[in-house]
Formats: C-alpha cells, structure tokens, sequence
C-alpha cells in the first residue's frame, strides 16, 4: 500500500481518528500529573489546552492570521510576480483533495503551535518531480532521524498498518516553533506549562463557585450527635454502610448548590446552624489574579490583549499593538514559512533564477481605511504603485491608462539638483549664464529667461 493512498484509507477511518486521540501517556490540561514539578507537557494535550478561553483565541487568531495571508511567487531580482506558476495549483488554489489553501495553512499553524512542529508530505510527480498535492501529516505520527553522514530523514508511522515510511527531507515541508537544537520545535504548551497549569486550575475553582451557586463553603454544626457509621441491608441482601454526616452534607449540597438553587431560603432543624467561611473571591483577588494570567498566556503566544479580547487600551494603543502583532509576531512566522517552502518546493534552478516564494503581509492594512489611503497615497506620488496596482488590492479592474506611473515634479535627482542650483545662482548675476542671452529685466528686478 502506498504512503498516499494509506493516507486517504487513514482520513476515513473512524477508528483511527477515535485511536488518535489515546495515543501515548496523556499528560493535558484535565489530566496534569507531573505538572506540579514542573515537568513539561507530553501526548496529546491539543483538545484539553483548547478549554482554555484565551489559549483558545490565541490559537485561532494565528492560526486564522497565517490562513488568511495571500500567497505568491517572486523573482527577486526583478520583482515581478508569476501568477501562472506551475506551483499555484497548490499554493493557491488546492494544496490537496480535501482542503483549500486556508484550511490547509490554519491547520498546519495549529500544529505548530499546540504540537511544536507542523509536517506536510510533498507528493511529487515521479516524471517531472513537481510538486503535485501537499498532505498534512499527524505530528504524532512523524520523527525526525538524523544518519551517520548528517542527513536528515522523516519517519512516518502509518496509523493503520503500522507500518514506517522514510521520506526525504526536501519531501517535507517542516515548520518547527521555538527549538533549542534547530531540528524540532517546542510547542507553546510545553513552554507555558505551569502558566496554563494556574489558569486551568483557577478556571476549576470559578467553575465549582459557580456550581456552589456562587456561594462560599461553609460548616454545618449541631449539637446533637448524629451518630456513628451504621449497616443497611438492601433488598437483594447487599448491605451498605451509611454515613450520618456524609447524609446530611450531600442533602444540603442538594437543596442549596448550583446556579438554580441559588439564594433559596435554608430551613434548618436538629439544633443545625450554617457557618459560612469568610474567604470570598474579593479576598482572594480572583479578578486581578485572572487578569494576569490571560496576560501571561497572551505573552506566550505573542498576541496583544486587545486582540485577545482583554485589556483596557485606548484606540491609539490598539492600532500600535496591531503594527506590532504583525511585525513582531507575524513576520517571524512569514519568515520561516517563506524560507521552507521556498526551499523545498520550487526546483533548484528556479531558486537560481532567484525565484521566492512569499507572503503579502499588507493585507492587514484592510482593516484600518484611513492607514491604507496614507500609504497608498505615499506610494502612489513617489511612483511605487500605479493606479491599477492600487486598485487589483481591492480586486478592482483595470483602468484605461492605469499602467502610468507618476511622480511629483518636487522630486529631481540630487545631482541634477546642484547643477540647477547653479544655473539659478548665475541666472541672478548681470551678466546671466556665459554664452546665453542675458535675462529681461521685470520691474521688481527680477529676471525671465528668454521665451
């Protein structure tokens, strides 16, 4: 069976997709054994993370970020785009049967970023070798090997036969996050750990507020002796011992706990009385200690907390962090992704033309009106962009006589601008230029060159 078509046998089955996720010791966010020491996450802890809001919003954000970014190719020389490109049918248009472009790349991102490594096969045609599909692997699935003479290879474990498939390594498209040995990346989560370890756990304990019906613990007492632990037999013969004071907890927990029961009027009788616990979440400080924690987990991820749906920041702040979201963060992403696909999916004698493969990281200009018409207002009077390069950004057609460029007569070359400073200054004197006409004399004293 071929890596190919074990692949599609592998995407329909759906004991392989319900296996995925028990493979491995899990070690997430609903399971943190080891996380009090300060031990790294290991296994699949994709789904648990993603119960967290804010890991939530930062995943999606980048990841949709990336998707969205348009793709295209570029001789760095001239600068000119190659819109037919053999490589747009998997770059642009379908990287694979099953996916478009956008879900192909927020997908890949996610792997990046919750896995620490994303990995697609590059199905090559076997005349030409061209690229021809782009195949996202399972990060659990792939390993990377170094041989003895310092090559890299991938193994690919087959989720459904077992069997392992070695796959060059300009067969694979690999986009490692933060790495310490430049071969596989760390995942966000196994960085921020502890700090997601604290947000879940106070995620928890908000939830168990909640279902206290926002009210804090407290002690029943009595003075009456509710008596020891005592047997009951059952009617199939069974006993089962009974606790007195487990009874009459449990009895409380269900007349007064969760948001339904909350604020009912307590009868007690038996001598019994209520005694709150003093500790409330005001004196715990739950509001700032929450507010710190989306922060760090913001931090971890790069993303601002206005983008983050948190934070106070004014207008002016929001539109700064926005700039810097895209050039501190996005571009690092750009960087690496550019650099791979660059590398390993155009053929070597394109990459000697000087062909690149890029991203167009002004589409996040879109969403501010006012910066996109400074800037394009800029470029268009130094000669940068034409009308019609302006207007195929908004996907509008061309224009008749689009194609001009201009420039403002303000702008002359620094050169250029000596010599017509001289001819200025000897314009000025009696006798004007040597060799020319002198110049007509207004009544200010002024002179005019000849008509």
């Amino acid at each position: 069976m071929s890596l190919r078509k074990g692949l599609a046998r592998a995407g329909k089955s759906s004991a392989v997709r319900k296996g995925l996720a028990g493979v491995g010791r899990l070690l997430t966010l609903d399971n943190p054994e080891g996380w009090l020491s300060g031990e790294e996450l290991v296994g699949l802890s994709r789904d648990r993370a993603m119960k967290i809001s804010t890991v939530n919003r930062c995943v999606e954000l980048l990841s949709t970020s990336m998707a969205v970014l348009p793709v295209y190719i570029m001789e760095e020389g001239t600068k000119k785009r190659m819109p037919d490109h053999h490589l747009g049918r998997v770059l642009w248009e379908r990287p694979n049967e099953a996916m478009t472009p956008f879900d192909f790349r927020r997908l890949l991102m996610c792997n990046e970023l919750l896995r620490g490594n994303a990995y697609a096969w590059i199905y090559r045609d076997a005349g030409s070798g061209l690229p021809m599909e782009l195949i996202p692997l399972p990060p659990d699935y792939v390993s990377m090997h170094l041989d003895l003479s310092g090559k890299v290879w991938y193994l690919f474990t087959h989720p459904v036969t077992g069997e392992v498939t070695r796959i060059r390594c300009e067969d694979m498209l690999h986009y490692k996050a933060y790495s310490e040995d430049g071969l596989e990346g760390i995942s966000v989560l196994r960085r921020a750990s502890l700090t997601l370890d604290t947000a879940r756990a106070a995620q928890l304990y908000e939830n168990s507020i909640w279902r206290n019906g926002g009210q804090p613990s407290g002690i029943l007492t009595t003075e009456t002796d509710l008596g020891d632990e005592y047997e009951v037999e059952l009617e199939d013969g069974t006993t089962v011992k009974i606790d007195p004071k487990d009874q009459l907890r449990q009895s409380w927990e269900a007349i007064h706990s969760g948001p339904g029961n909350a604020f009912k009027v307590a009868i007690l009788d038996m001598g019994l009385k209520y005694q709150p616990i003093s500790m409330n979440n005001t004196d715990a400080q739950f509001v700032e200690s929450s507010e710190i924690r989306v922060a760090d987990v913001c931090r971890f991820f790069g993303v601002p907390l206005h983008l983050a749906y948190a934070g106070k920041q004014s207008y002016q702040s929001n539109e700064q962090n926005g700039i810097e979201y895209v050039t501190y963060t996005l571009m690092g992403y750009d960087t690496q992704w550019g650099q791979e696909d660059t590398y390993k999916l155009l053929l070597p004698g394109e990459r000697a033309k000087g062909l690149r493969i890029k991203r167009e990281m002004k589409v996040f200009l879109r969403g501010d009106t006012t910066a996109q018409a400074a800037w394009l207002k800029a470029m268009r009077e130094v000669g940068a962009y034409c009308s019609d390069e302006i207007r195929a950004l908004d996907d509008l057609p061309a224009i008749p006589g689009g194609q001009e460029y201009y420039s403002s007569l303000n702008y002359v070359p620094l050169e250029l601008w000596r010599i017509l400073s001289i001819i200025r200054a000897l314009g000025k004197t009696a006798g004007g230029i040597p060799g020319e006409p002198p110049l007509e004399e207004k009544p200010g004293g002024q002179g005019t060159p000849p008509a």
